[in-house]
This record gives C-alpha cells, structure tokens and sequence, in this order.
C-alpha cells in the first residue's frame, strides 16, 4: 500500500533525478545502506532512518562518478525535507495530545 500510495514516487526520484542509477550503482548503494543498517542495528543498538541512509548512500554513488553527476538541486529538496519533518512531526503530536486531553480521553 505504501508503495502505491506513493512510494514510487520516491523511488522514481532517487533512481531516476537525483543520478540516472543503473544496476551496479543501484547494488552498491544497497549493499553499503544494508552495512550501515546493520552496523547501527547491531554494533551500536542506535535508530536509524533507512530512508536517510539509502538515499545518502545513492547520493555517495552518484558522486564517486563525478560530483556534478548528483542533481544537488533535487538532494538539497530532499535534505530540506529532512530538515522540516522532526519539527512538523513534534507540531503534530503536540496538537493530537492537546486535543485528546481537551476532549477528555
């Protein structure tokens, strides 16, 4: 459901706007993403967003090409986007807590 919800959307952008991933990139990204996944899973027992470390793995593979082969401008959107979910997710359990103590459950 997530995917056709709108996850494609996110796939099509990381594979196809932020560099033009073909197999073997798209197998790097996978394989160094799964590594650090586990690696802070297992070694460190720390959270870690698996959205943030494929893409900025897929942004590290697009760069040992040549640094202009990344669309900075399409990164910069995601990474602002990064930026802003913390706070808005705060902002909105804030408004859900006072309204479900508001209305007494």
């Amino acid at each position: 459901l997530g995917t056709y919800a709108g996850g494609w959307r996110i796939m099509r952008t990381l594979g196809r706007r932020v560099i033009e991933l073909d197999p073997p990139k798209g197998f790097a990204a996978e394989l160094t993403a799964s590594m650090v996944l586990y690696a802070t899973a297992f070694i460190w027992h720390a959270p870690i967003s698996t959205t943030h470390t494929i893409t900025s793995a897929i942004m590290g593979v697009g760069a040992t090409k040549r640094l202009s082969a990344v669309r900075w401008g399409v990164a910069g959107n995601i990474i602002g986007a990064w930026v802003l979910t913390m706070p808005m997710a705060a902002t909105v359990a804030a408004l859900v807590y006072w309204l479900v103590h508001l209305f007494g459950a």
